[in-house]
Parts: structure tokens; sequence; C-alpha cells
């Protein structure tokens, strides 16, 4: 079983539509980006993976495809190593800046992690057995997501409004929130902040709890606060937030504020490669890792991450960019085998509006998706729906994410400041 072969490997950029929602860098664009990775072996087996679908990141992705031809399906080792020789010692930094640093290092295990993906896949296919099952087996039968606020406008400048409607003000927060969690069922609650002053942004955070009793918040204003207005915004949110994410840069700024606030501080940006780990944990820079499959080499190494930071009796979240239900399945497989998930995880779905590229999406059931089942990630895939979504892409002129740029075509005098308080 072992001998077959990988005999094709298509990469397929696509778009598809994604609301105003607001950040410390600006709004996304009417149109989100993503590669669809599908690989496939003689005997008619096809490993699905996704990832970002930026110009650059895309011209890797091919560059690494082409390389990949001939390999045993389950010989990740050797696909690791084609995959570096194929990009080189390419660093290739993101647009919109709110996955931390970039680096080589990083950069490899961008590209490495959906071909990843797409081989335990086919391992899982091969062998009748479940992804999660290759990670070291279920440790869980579904998986928590949290509801993923936004400040947003109602729509798009000259579009129609869209159905979550417009949420600038604690009011609006809340009843995102409640439109959420009536349609998801989601047990906590994330707000992506940054946006407003500290304090408008604080407001909405108290609001949340007034309406949502005990339900877990967090607030993520991605690095958008000086250490001294992050030391403040810990003082006023005592016993509001179960964790305070990314509320400054750099791990020596992290562990200045985490010295004296009384929740955790979480990370998506600060650590985002092994390299980053000792000194943010001998610092106790942070105390929740929100991993992503995506950055940190797929899903196995995603797993390694757990463990060293279990070691060091640090949290494990995930986090979520926009994404479509290939990337869902995989976070859910690996949700489902990870000891170590310590919080709900991150996801963008609700904001898709339904929008996928599989034939029967994984559903949320009192906000957790249930584990898939079937061999390999356990989803296949729509190839009218992928056509449709690459037309998308062909035809909306996007080809790179610029959170920032958008926001300038349409408030010129806008300009993204780290930190802006």
């Amino acid at each position: 079983m072992t001998g077959t072969q990988i005999t094709k490997v298509t990469v397929t950029p696509i778009a598809f539509p994604d609301p105003p929602l607001l950040n410390a860098v600006g709004v996304h664009q009417p149109w989100a980006l993503r590669t669809i990775v599908e690989v496939h072996t003689g005997d008619g087996f096809v490993g699905l993976g996704e990832s970002y679908g930026d110009a650059a990141h895309l011209e890797l992705l091919r560059r690494a495809a082409a390389e990949i031809v001939g390999l045993d399906p389950f010989g990740l080792a050797e696909l690791r190593q084609r995959i570096a020789g194929a990009i080189g010692t390419v660093d290739a930094a993101d647009q919109h800046g709110l996955t931390g640093a970039s680096s080589q290092a990083k950069t490899l295990l961008r590209v490495y992690s959906p071909f990843e993906v797409a081989f335990l896949d086919l391992q899982g296919q091969m062998i009748g057995r479940p992804v999660y099952d290759l990670l070291g087996g279920k440790v869980r039968d579904s998986v928590p997501f949290s509801a993923y606020l936004f400040y947003k406008w109602g729509a798009h400048p000259g579009a129609e409004p869209d159905e979550w409607g417009e949420a600038l003000d604690p009011d609006g927060v809340v009843a995102q929130a409640r439109a959420m969690i009536s349609r998801y069922g989601f047990g906590s609650i994330k707000l992506k902040g940054g946006v407003f002053h500290p304090d408008q942004e604080i407001e909405a955070i108290q609001a949340l709890r007034d309406a949502f009793g005990e339900y877990p918040l967090r607030l993520d204003p991605n690095c958008n606060w000086s250490v001294g207005t992050s030391v403040k915004v810990a003082e006023k949110t005592d016993g509001l937030l179960e964790y305070l994410e990314d509320p400054t840069a750099s791990i020596p700024g992290m562990a200045e504020v985490a010295a004296q606030a009384s929740m955790p501080l979480a990370t998506n940006m600060c650590v985002v490669e092994f390299g980053h780990l000792p000194e943010a944990f001998a610092t106790r820079a942070v105390g929740v890792v929100l991993s992503d499959h995506h950055y940190w080499g797929g899903l196995t190494l995603s797993m390694h991450l757990a463990t060293v930071c279990q070691t060091w009796g640090v949290g494990v979240s995930m986090h979520s960019n926009s994404h479509l239900g290939i990337s869902l399945a995989a976070m859910t497989h690996l949700g489902a085998a990870m000891p170590q998930l310590s919080y709900a995880a991150d996801t963008h779905t609700p904001w898709q509006l339904g929008v996928d590229v599989l034939e029967r999406p994984l559903i949320f059931v009192d906000g957790s998706v249930p584990v898939p089942d079937a061999p390999g990630l356990g989803v296949t895939l729509d190839r009218d729906a992928l056509a449709r979504l690459h037309e998308n892409y062909v035809s909306c002129g996007i080809t790179e994410r610029d959170d920032t740029g958008y926001m300038r075509s349409i408030e010129p005098s806008y300009q993204a400041r780290t930190p802006r308080w």
C-alpha cells in the first residue's frame, strides 16, 4: 500500500465573499482569498489541503507542487525536504501583519502545511482510518469553537447590506453575538478589538458579560496597544476575560504586561514558530498559545507544539483566519486528537455565510463540530463549487489581502499604526 505514488498535484486559487470586518490594520476586502490543494495517487485517492491565497504564497505552493509527483504519500520527511528545495531561502511575509513576523522557517512551514494535510488525508483513506488516528487517536467526539465577533460595517461601500448587519457599538456587538450564538450554539465569545479606543471595547466586553452571564469572554486587539495601555485594560477587565489576546507587540512587551495582569495572555502573533518558545515561556510572556496548523507546519507539528506547551504549563487553543471547510476539517481532526486543547478554538466559518468547497460541509452542534469518522479528513470536494470560486478569483481582481489599502480607498487619511493607543 505504501508503494502508491503521487501522480498529480493541483493547486487552485479561489475567492469567496467576505463581510467588511474591521481590525487593527483596516477592514476585510469584499473577497477573501484561499488556495485548494489536491494531491492525487494512481489508484484514485485524492488528498485535500487548504491554504492562503496571496500571490506570493500561491507561487510558492505551485513551485512546491511541481516537486511532489512521484512521492510516497507516507513520506512526510521527503515531502518536507522536496518543498524546502523547491522554495529555497524565501522569506515571504503576509501583507496584513496579523499573524506575527515572517522568517524563512515560517515560510517553509506555511508552504509545507497544506501538502502535509493532504498527505495525511491520503494516508487515512489508504488505510481506512480517520486522520485523528494518525495523530494518536481521538480524545473527544466533538471540538468546541467560539463565537468570533467583529466590529463591522453593515455593508461594503456601494453594496447591499449583509445579513449580519452593522456592529459599531456595544449594542451592535451584543446583537451580533446573540445572532451567532442562536445559529451555532457557541458557548464562549471572542471580540476582535484594536479598532476603537480601548475604553469603548471594554464597554463592549462589559455589555457581553451583562448579556451572556458566565460565558467565557476574550478580547484581541492584535498588538494595537502599548504596554501601559495593555496593563490598564487588564486592570479594567479583571474578572471579565478568560484571556487577553496579543494586547501588545513582542515577547518582552507581553512579558511586562503578563507580570501585572490577572488573566492569562494569549498569542498568535509573538509566538509563531518553535524558535520563539524558549524566550516566551522562560519570561512567562504568554499563558495560552493559539496554534495554527497553516503556519506551524501542519497537524503533526501542531501536536508537537501542544506537547511543549503542556510541559511548560501553557494552555492551547487554535487561531483562525478566513477559511473554508477543508481547513475546518483539519482543525477538527487536530482538536479531536489534542489532549492539551484547553480553550474553545476560533473559527471564521459563520462569516462565510454558507459558502464552501465541500459537498457536505461540517456542521456545528451546540457550538462544537462533531468529528468525522470516515477515512482521511472525511470530506469530499465539490468540484462545481471549486470551479465557481476559482472563477471568482479570476474575475475579482484581488491577488493579495490588503486590509489597510482597502481601508485607505474608503478613508484616504487612514493610517495603520502599531500601537495606536
